[in-house]
């Protein structure tokens, strides 16, 4: 279906939701790559408001990507049929994007109901929504979103930042992994997770980094919890195995080609998913989140797997697939893919300010790596303003490697001083659980030959 806006005596059309989405996005490379983006700033303009007058029922009606070849496109649609999404929809039926961006900042708009109206969200009426914001608007509503997650640390609650503790090493030595794990927990880094990316997609390196982060929380007795970020049917065989795993990992993307790609479908995350589950690595924990998914803009057009979609809209879709399976933990990371997706400091900032705030939106506990390339027009300063600026805006978690330079990956992120500046400054604590041990744990009892099995 087309839609319209007129400026200054000029028609601007656009063929089709996804082109009007496309063409009202803030200008990024990837876009531009994929020949999607506004021409210019007149046509983006026109977007923006052509977007801000359509009804959100219409969001409901024309799918970006068909619903007979796509099964995101299914999970989405199907999962806005039942009975809580319709319930909460029915609180914004009337709008249109324009009134729900004017909504969302209201005072009206409150923590609760907030909570309350997610389930009735679609991926689609989030990126669209924040494609209307200025930065402070996306920073301003994401605060007042605080949704929480427990495995055996609490993770997302208000007033608190947590870390995930990155321990990478180019050739995964335990004693390597073992020095940064160390450096990262006498810092007050780890309370999200202590998560590994290994060298080696293979079960018997999976099964030997979980042994050893396993290995250290019992021996120092640290609520938190282990992941090791291989593929997920490695995962899936070091668990028949009998490998010691408590949050099962996984990059997911906005379209199910992206997914093909990245070998996975809908029904073997779900299988992933119960097997586990199974595993009871949380006891004392009845109901836990278990999942740590991983996302960023560009991964669909990176894949040829974009169907003429902007990145940011795609990269809102991925985060209904992690939204089905309740997780523990989700971030996008967010400068990683290099700038042909987002060129420069300016772009990746703003991508990490709209994908909390969509995550956020639609439910989910939002973390970010704030990052970037080496090749891309940005640095460390950059970083700093999308770290202080998603602070404010309640970010659940971020993440802690040493120096901020990943040794392994190759691209710089956040250390574990960079959580510690964002906690002195705003005044924010670990989890309660991670804090309560670091309060009666003294430093000295933590040693590195200990740590190895």
């Amino acid at each position: 279906m087309a839609h319209a806006h007129t400026i200054a005596s000029v028609r601007y059309t656009f063929e089709s939701l996804a082109d009007l989405l496309a063409k009202a996005t803030p200008a990024r490379s990837g876009d531009e790559l994929a020949s999607l983006a506004a021409t210019s700033a007149q046509q983006r303009v026109a977007a923006q408001h052509a977007l801000a007058d359509l009804p959100l029922t219409h969001l409901l009606n024309e799918a970006i990507i068909p619903y007979e070849t796509d099964e995101v496109t299914r999970l989405i649609l199907d999962t806005s049929r039942t009975p809580a999404a319709t319930t909460a929809f029915a609180t914004i039926s009337s709008l249109t994007v324009g009134e729900l961006r004017d909504h969302l900042l209201s005072d009206a708009a409150t923590p609760v109901s907030l909570a309350a109206l997610a389930p009735g969200l679609t991926p689609e009426m989030a990126a669209a929504v924040s494609k209307l914001m200025r930065l402070q608007d996306l920073i301003l509503v994401a605060r007042k979103i605080s949704v929480v997650t427990k495995f055996r640390t609490t993770v997302g609650l208000p007033g608190r930042l947590s870390t995930r503790l990155q321990p990478n090493h180019p050739t995964d030595d335990p004693a390597g992994i073992a020095a940064s794990i160390l450096d990262g927990l006498l810092l007050g880094s780890g309370d999200a997770v202590i998560g590994i990316n290994p060298v080696s997609d293979n079960v018997a390196t999976l099964t030997n980094l979980l042994h050893l982060i396993d290995h250290i929380r019992r021996r120092y007795e640290i609520p938190t919890q282990s992941c090791v970020l291989a593929h997920l049917t490695t995962q899936m065989q070091a668990m028949q195995q009998g490998a010691p795993l408590d949050l099962l990992f996984q990059s997911i993307g906005g379209t199910e080609a992206t997914n093909t790609s990245f070998g996975i479908n809908l029904a073997l995350l779900e299988e992933a998913h119960q097997q586990a589950r199974s595993l009871n690595r949380a006891p004392e924990n009845p109901n836990p989140n278990i999942m740590y998914f991983e996302t960023g803009q560009g991964s669909s057009l990176s894949a040829g797997a974009h169907h003429n979609v902007d990145q940011q809209t795609l990269e809102a879709r991925a985060y209904a697939v992690a939204r089905h399976f309740n997780p523990m933990l989700v971030n996008t990371v967010v400068g990683f893919i290099g700038p042909e997706y987002l060129y420069d400091g300016k772009q990746i900032l703003r991508a990490g300010l709209e994908d909390h705030l969509c995550g956020k939106l639609l439910g989910l506990p939002m973390g970010c790596d704030i990052c970037y390339t080496n090749h891309a027009e940005a640095d460390q300063d950059d970083m700093d303003a999308l770290l202080t600026m998603l602070g404010a805006a309640g970010v659940s978690y971020i993440m802690g490697v040493p120096g901020a330079d990943d040794i392994m990956l190759n691209y710089q992120s956040t250390s574990f001083h960079d959580a510690l500046y964002l906690r002195r400054l705003l005044n924010l604590r670990p989890a309660p659980e991670f804090e309560a041990w670091l309060n009666t744990t003294a430093p000295h009892r933590l040693t590195l030959p200990a740590m190895l099995p």
